[in-house]
């Protein structure tokens, strides 16, 4: 199975496009420019325990590598 939330590699301004797939098309979530960015996304797609999805394959892919320090704020 492909994971269903993708963290694309960071743009010019260090910001990665958060998007999920639901019924068959992809959705934007934002640009996300810290773990807890990510985290706020996902709690508004609907994940009850985000945060326990960011370093599991099966949900979430890290385009380009992961960037930030699990839960660092971005700076």
């Amino acid at each position: 199975m492909a994971a269903l939330i993708v963290v694309s590699e960071p743009g010019e301004t260090g910001g990665r496009q958060v998007t999920v797939m639901r019924r068959g098309h992809e959705e934007s979530l934002g640009t996300a420019f810290s773990d807890h960015d990510v985290i706020a996304f996902l709690q508004g797609a609907g994940l009850s325990d985000p945060e326990e999805v960011l370093d599991d394959p099966r949900w979430l892919q890290w385009r380009g590598g992961r960037a930030w320090n699990p839960l660092s704020n971005g700076g």
